[in-house]
């Protein structure tokens, strides 16, 4: 029993011991609380600029430099297609041709009248230089002289005319052949073999192919400041391309409220008539400003925008401002703005959703570019 009691006591002794003890082990409640975190932001400085360059684009189209429906001088039955849609044509090639037979039986009767009349043109002849010999016999009077002199001239105006008429065949015949008049692409037929047409009625469509041409409309305050012969930038298909100004129209579309300009492409451009042009203008604006991507933009108030300031705090610490600024321009990714800042002032330039005005923040550390 005594060894019992003693060993109860000495767990008793250790207990209390280890109580007395143990919260002289414990950390304290101000070692247990961690050091405040911050919020990091990305900060540029701001760079004053002495002005920007204002960029526009206008849409127009692509036109040839001649699109012509070509057909026949004279009406008629086609008699054969020389070409098709699609086809490239040089100038002078045959194209397509009409039935020119009823135009060479006309030939054929103003021939044998020619001839006719040149038989009568010799029978009167003779006749009039026998009859002047006879004349100075006293055989033959004034009148039969003068009748047979009117007789010759008759005959040689009926030449003439017989003249004319077979020119004018001629010239029907040669008409009844479709020629290109210039180089280019074959766009359209509109009429098929053995069809009869009437007098101008386009048999084929023919697109110019190297005298291409942009025509754009643009603002008149900007027409005013262009030229002829000027050069400026041109865009079809996303392919840039020196286009020199041809002519700048003189009147208003009353549609649009622009101004036409034609504009020259350079002759290697492959394009289809029909297709988008853009043309890029682009103007120096001298004002005084700041250029800033559009995440480092908040709203504002009474149409203003903000931007996020960082002041230094203390030695690691940055203080978040608030300033009211105006877009002056505005670009795909940055505009350019002017207001309640300075240059070489630090602005955030991203993430302004997470701020607030006063907020206390850390600035990251760039990262070495090589």
């Amino acid at each position: 029993m005594n060894i019992k009691r003693v060993i109860t006591r000495q767990k008793l002794l250790i207990s209390l011991v280890a109580v007395t003890f143990l919260p002289g082990c414990q950390e304290s409640p101000d070692e247990q609380t961690s050091a405040p975190s911050y919020q990091s932001v990305n900060a540029e400085s701001l760079s004053l600029k002495q002005g920007y360059q204002f960029s526009q684009v206008f849409s127009g189209s692509v036109r040839a430099g001649n699109t012509t429906g070509i057909g026949f001088e004279l009406a008629g039955k086609i008699k054969a297609l020389g070409v098709d849609s699609g086809d490239k044509v040089k100038q002078g090639q045959l194209l397509a041709k009409l039935d020119t037979r009823l135009l060479m039986a006309e030939k054929n009767e103003l021939t044998a009248s020619l001839a006719q009349n040149k038989a009568d043109l010799d029978l009167a002849k003779a006749t009039l230089d026998r009859s002047l010999g006879l004349q100075k016999q006293g055989y033959v009077s004034e009148q039969q002289l003068d009748e047979l002199k009117g007789q010759l001239s008759s005959l040689q105006a009926a030449k003439t005319r017989l003249n004319a008429s077979l020119l004018a065949n001629q010239l029907k015949i040669e008409k009844s052949d479709l020629l290109a008049p210039f180089d280019g692409v074959i766009s359209k037929r509109s009429h098929n073999l053995g069809e009869v047409i009437n007098v101008g009625s386009p048999v084929y469509t023919l697109i110019e192919h190297n005298n291409v041409q942009a025509y754009i409309g643009v603002p008149v305050e900007i027409a005013a400041q262009l030229k002829t012969g000027q050069t400026v930038a041109v865009t079809v298909r996303q392919r840039d391309y020196q286009a020199s100004i041809a002519g700048i129209g003189a009147e208003l579309d009353p549609v649009t409220r622009t101004v036409e300009l034609r504009l020259t492409l350079p002759t290697n451009a492959k394009l289809i008539n029909g297709e988008l042009s853009y043309l890029n203008y682009n103007k120096v604006i001298d004002t005084q400003g700041y250029w800033v991507p559009l995440s480092a933009l908040t709203d504002g108030v009474r149409g203003l925008w903000n931007i996020y300031i960082i002041s230094p705090s203390d030695e690691q610490l940055f203080s978040i401002e608030r300033r009211d600024v105006e877009i002056v321009y505005a670009a795909k990714d940055k505009a350019f703005i002017k207001g309640a800042i300075s240059p070489d002032e630090q602005y955030v330039s991203q993430g302004l959703h997470k701020l607030v005005a006063g907020q206390l923040v850390t600035r990251q550390a760039k990262l070495a570019t090589r």
